[in-house]
């Protein structure tokens, strides 16, 4: 058992106190973890858009203070009670979604007062507080400072293709959006053995990057007046056999299913659209046997399947490396945002321990 089990631990953390301001690292207190609840030391931490987002305060009524973070790899520092598959030491990721369905929220306060949770995680802390169904055991010689950002947004675009769009070898494939999910969405395309990966962007910069993941055309939108649904059918005789959108777009959904072949086509929907965004297509579209699916998480069950997507990185079968473009410490946290918000760079790791 840890020294410091049962105990309250005081910690630094990256707390949000207002929409879109700097985050302030300072000390806050972790509760215990009660039944069922592990709490994890955070070695590694990365920044996902859906933080940006939340921070901005686009995706619901403010809520601050607040911790973000939900992409992360640690250590179990202490178990609740109940908990039999998890024990102190173990090399854990912490996702978002769990497979329990009864998930509890991290508990943060300081000087007494209650601090926000976010997404159950709360991984922009140096300990936290997560319900064991949502902790996923790893492979212990596993570098936690990689794959840690297969916690949210790598699995999401790799699952999208390798689990839901399912494309077979030598066939071809279009990806809507190429930021870290697109790209993830490429690489299991890459994977998989497709002859032929169309990466779909408005900005031309992005392309070159994307080669790395076995993105072989490009498609620009804004260099086209045209559906480009009709431009992809236009390069590829009639459509692509895959599709997978990762923008939330809802234009780009609609060209993702258009864009597909009939007869085999199917369409994978993975961005989030606005709440208000309607999907519109000729029912003829579906009569044609094109096929329409969406996922959350890329189908991963996270603490039966994210083990072996690390085996995956382990094998050299999938390359995390690239995702990779930038580097910081704790104290530096506010950089990450700054990346995200002009665009630069794919994953920025986080070390909470330099």
């Amino acid at each position: 058992m840890s020294s410091t089990a049962g105990l309250i631990l005081t910690c630094k953390a990256a707390v949000a106190w207002e929409a879109g301001k700097p985050l302030i690292i300072q000390d806050v207190e972790v509760a215990p973890p009660q039944a069922m609840e592990v709490r994890i030391k955070i070695k590694y931490t990365s920044l996902c858009r859906t933080d940006l987002y939340f921070w901005e305060s686009k995706g619901q009524t403010p809520l601050f203070p607040r911790i973000f973070g939900h992409e992360a790899a640690g250590v179990v520092e202490s178990v609740g009670e109940g908990v039999s598959d998890l024990e102190v030491g173990d090399h854990v990721l912490p996702v978002f979604t769990g497979e329990c369905g009864d998930c509890r929220h991290c508990r943060f306060s300081i000087n007494g007062e209650p601090v926000n949770h976010f997404l159950g995680t709360s991984t922009f802390s140096e300990y936290t507080v997560v319900h064991s169904g949502c902790v996923a055991k790893i492979n212990p010689l596993a570098p936690l400072d990689k794959v840690c950002i297969l916690s949210c947004g790598v699995s999401t675009g790799l699952g999208a293709t390798l689990n839901v769009a399912k494309p077979e070898r030598g066939s071809s494939v279009a990806v809507f959006g190429l930021g870290a999910v697109g790209l993830a969405a490429a690489e299991g395309a890459r994977i998989a053995g497709a002859s032929r990966i169309i990466g779909v962007d408005r900005s031309s910069k992005r392309f070159e990057e994307a080669k790395k993941f076995g993105v072989t055309d490009f498609v620009n939108t804004s260099e086209h007046d045209r559906p480009i649904q009709e431009v992809i059918a236009e390069m590829t005789n009639g459509g692509v056999d895959r599709s997978v959108e990762c923008t939330g777009n809802i234009d780009n959904m609609i060209s993702a299913f258009e864009c597909v072949h009939d007869g085999w086509g199917v369409a994978v929907l993975v961005g989030v659209p606005s709440k208000d965004a309607v999907f519109m297509t000729k029912p003829i579209n579906v009569l044609n046997e094109r096929t329409l699916k969406g996922t959350f998480f890329g189908n991963y069950k996270p603490r039966t399947d994210l083990p072996s997507v690390v085996d995956m990185y382990m094998n050299k079968q999938l390359e995390l490396e690239k995702f990779i473009t930038h580097r910081i410490p704790f104290s530096e946290i506010n950089k990450a945002f700054e990346y995200m918000v002009k665009g630069e760079g794919l994953r920025c790791i986080i070390s909470m321990e330099d």
